[in-house]
């Protein structure tokens, strides 16, 4: 019925993958998952990321540099024409790769895949975000030759990385050569172009476009012999955005050294010869910058990078290194979630918390996107999985990096602006994936009808703004994108009188399910912009109460009327919510119940996900889920919905969601959680959190799962932790701790105080760990007051209701008509 096998144990190779609370270590090579490794041993910090690729060898499934929001633009050709379709198309793309360090000892190249390697071992540390690989390689004339490098993507300084590779022989003396290179991936790899898609089979949509033409044009390329800098500069050839990277190299060596440079348009080349003897270490330290621009010359960014280098040269390289270690400890002291007792479980849990930072920390001007910075996964597109995801993280552990993605969605609302109007609409309509603000999205029907993300960004700014108190950005920004989403749902919607009650309808819209699109009614895209024009409306009561100066800027800005406030209210108040009395649920839209059921249960694993095995138009015809949908609504309007509601609706539609999305797995632990599918909660948590770490999905190459990994902390917090922020400061717990947990130990930061929040089995302890506090908590509806210096003691009767299994398959119910909703697995056969 579900599409993964039960977790069972530890999904992981322990063997080659140890348990260690405080890093991922790797103590065996293996070239056959390499994309997969790349991927998880990634360094990033929001705006650069260096994948996990190895400096000396050329095994690798795609050596990448990627740096957020720099890409390149191509016009979208359409089969068929139709007014308004997505027109611009949009790729990260792979910038010079710095990398690389090649290695040869007597000649001979190190590459791990055919080296005798007698010792190995790379390890990604959570509390110092540096990479670092150790290894001892016996070469073809039997010398020993022990590597280590480190390697960091600096959180403090965000346009720096840097590489240490440091070399021993062992026993004997050998000529060593080292060639440390700058090479332009993007355009050198076009002459060694990837094995076209076999016969038969559809391209992934999830993986990025290629581009079979040169992007960046050479602007500036030069390598200085005595100082070992190398710099090279480009410019994208349609989106015209540019970039400057240098790189400066310092060598240690205990013997003289002969230098040679070299540069050309693609590549920069610092190449060391030298002898060592037995003892003898070499130590190589490169350091790199990036700068990048949406116009600025090539030159006057490659100045930017010398300057950043030669300050970074002055601090010295340790200090990049301490700086990093701070920053981190800051870090897990305001995010961290224990599970004690539980070291594998601790483990990947950092992981993913690790992630999200490596993906958002300093992405300031840009959004966060799918892949973050690991890979081109989904083109380096932003979805609407940043603010359900990823920013409920954020919002509460790191406040400023929320509040900089919010202002990047500000930013793009002339486009969303300019977008409502192609597809004849008032009011704003936010692309569903895009870099520049432009809908990069070439099939409207699973794409451009998600409406929703506007009432999913209007969600992020609410919570946002509830859990710090930010009225500055609220009142100057966040809402004109409050008002110019309301407009648009009042203007895209209308009235409809049935039975002597007029009702506010939503039709032609897909929700987050893209197996069922263009629908009337869907149940989540209504409750979610029922939400975002009722918030509209509350906020500009706000600020023309609070600050009457403040709006009559708003009132300037957008052109706002008082009529446009009470027909927001009005619509909010009249929105439809389908509910189906016949069967007890809300039908995902008007028409869903419909349709018969897809047989999940007797379905092949090899024909998963459907998407890759079936024509769109045969999954649509079906009740069949690629991801939460009325689930999700569920969750984040959990006030509106009764608790016998949540229960029949997760009943009905668990069974009949494939998972085939990243993600689902999270939302639907949280309400399996909260409605009592205990054991069902659990596997669903394991399945997001493994979700890379075992390659779940068999496209963790393409990238980290940014959603996914942000959703574990929601699968925690919100799931297992209880947490609901419901508005003007009421926040609430509901705790559903595992049977298999001691305790499960959590912080949120509210309005500028960090709270520690300790769940056992018999109580819930709040502590105020920063902060001035007092901060006010309802547990199971009862109000408790946080005080700064005391601990706040709640005890717990029980951890909620407990259902054993898992809901039945829903086949064989009978609608209002009478009918029977029946299973079946389409076939041509």
């Amino acid at each position: 019925m579900r599409p993964y096998a039960p977790i069972t144990g530890d999904p992981i190779d322990r063997s080659r993958f140890p348990v260690d609370e405080w890093a991922l270590e790797e103590t065996r090579f293996s070239a056959e998952d390499l994309g997969v490794t790349e991927s998880l041993f990634s360094v990033g910090n929001g705006y650069l990321g260096l994948r996990g690729n190895y400096s000396e060898s050329r095994d690798a499934h795609v050596d990448g540099t990627f740096i957020n929001g720099f890409h390149e633009t191509w016009p979208i050709l359409h089969a068929e024409e139709a007014f308004g379709l997505a027109r611009i198309g949009q790729n990260i793309v792979n910038v010079p790769d710095a990398k690389v360090i090649r290695l040869y000892v007597d000649d001979e190249p190190l590459e791990l895949s055919s080296a005798d390697l007698l010792e190995y071992r790379r390890r990604l540390d959570f509390r110092t975000g540096v990479l670092t690989r150790d290894l001892v390689w016996r070469t073809p004339s039997g010398k020993r030759v022990k590597v280590a490098s480190r390697r960091i993507v600096s959180f403090t300084q965000k346009h720096v990385a840097a590489m240490q590779f440091e070399v021993t022989l062992l026993d004997g003396r050998a000529p060593v050569q080292i060639s440390s290179q700058l090479v332009n991936r993007q355009d050198r790899d076009l002459e060694h172009p990837a094995i076209e898609t076999p016969a038969g089979t559809i391209a992934d949509p999830r993986k990025a476009e290629k581009l079979g033409r040169r992007v960046l044009l050479p602007q500036v390329s030069s390598t200085d012999e005595e100082t070992g800098r190398i710099r090279l500069g480009y410019r994208c050839a349609e989106s015209g955005m540019t970039l400057g990277v240098a790189v400066d190299h310092t060598l240690q060596a205990p013997v003289e050294v002969s230098t040679q440079a070299h540069s050309a348009d693609d590549e920069g080349k610092v190449i060391y010869r030298l002898h060592l003897e037995a003892g003898q270490t070499l130590k190589l330290t490169k350091q790199v910058s990036y700068h990048t621009a949406q116009r600025v010359p090539a030159r006057e960014l490659l100045d930017r990078c010398e300057r950043t280098l030669d300050r970074v040269a002055e601090e010295g390289i340790e200090r990049l290194y301490a700086d990093q270690e701070a920053w981190l400890a800051a870090f897990w002291k305001r995010s961290d979630v224990r599970i004690p007792g539980q070291p594998a479980l601790q483990q990947a849990v950092r992981w993913n918390l690790f992630q999200v930072m490596q993906a958002a920390a300093r992405a300031e001007d840009q959004g966060i996107s799918a892949k973050g910075v690991t890979g081109s996964g989904y083109g380096g597109h932003y979805f609407w999985d940043t603010e359900v995801y990823v920013l409920p993280f954020l919002t509460y552990a790191s406040p400023y990096a929320a509040r900089n993605a919010l202002r990047f969605r500000y930013q793009l609302l002339p486009h969303a602006r300019r977008r409502a109007r192609e597809v004849s609409q008032e009011g704003a309509l936010f692309a569903w994936r895009t870099i520049n603000g432009h809908e990069a999205s070439a099939y409207y029907a699973a794409g451009t009808a998600q409406y929703h993300i506007d009432a999913d960004i209007c969600y992020a700014i609410s919570q946002y703004v509830d859990a710090t108190g930010d009225t500055d950005f609220l009142w100057r920004e966040g809402v004109d994108i409050l008002v110019e989403t309301a407009r648009l749902w009042a203007d895209l919607g209308f009235w409809r009188r049935d039975d002597g009650t007029s009702s506010f309808h939503i039709h032609g819209v897909t929700g987050p399910d893209e197996y069922t699109t263009v629908v009337n009614d869907n149940m989540f895209t209504n409750t979610m912009a029922r939400f975002n024009l009722r918030r509209a409306a509350e906020a500009v009561h706000e600020i023309r109460e609070g600050d009457p100066e403040a709006y009559a800027s708003l009132v300037r800005r957008t052109g706002l009327t008082e009529d446009e406030v009470v027909e927001w209210a009005a619509a909010a108040q009249g929105m439809t919510i389908p509910f189906d009395e016949k069967v007890g649920i809300h039908p995902q839209d008007s028409r869903f119940l419909d349709r018969e059921m897809w047989d999940l249960e007797n379905t092949p694993v090899t024909s998963r996900p459907l998407l890759l095995h079936h024509h769109p138009l045969v999954i649509y015809r079906f009740q069949v889920l690629k991801q939460a949908d009325v689930v999700l609504a569920l969750f984040l309007q959990s006030e509106e919905f009764s608790a016998e509601e949540k229960l029949a609706d997760f009943r009905y539609y668990d069974p009949i969601t494939t998972g085939d999305s990243t993600l689902s797995a999270m939302v639907q632990s949280i309400m399996a959680a909260e409605v009592g599918y205990h054991e069902l909660a659990m596997q669903y948590f394991l399945q997001a959190l493994y979700v890379d770490l075992t390659d779940l999905h068999a496209n963790t190459a393409d990238g980290v799962h940014v959603a996914s990994v942000g959703g574990v902390w929601c699968a925690l917090v919100n799931g297992f932790g209880g947490f609901r922020a419901k508005g003007r400061g009421h926040w609430s717990f509901e705790p559903r701790l595992p049977d298999q947990w001691e305790a499960l130990d959590y912080r949120l930061t509210l309005h500028g105080t960090r709270i520690g929040v300790l769940l056992t089995r018999d109580e819930v302890r709040f502590e105020i760990e920063d902060g001035p506090g007092p901060v006010s908590v309802h547990v199971r509806d009862v109000e408790y007051v946080v005080e700064r210096g005391t601990v706040t003691v709640v005890p717990l009767p029980d951890q909620g209701p407990r259902i054993e299994g898992q809901p039945p398959n829903p086949a064989g119910t009978v609608r209002a008509d009478g009918t029977v909703i029946s299973a079946t697995v389409p076939h041509a056969d």
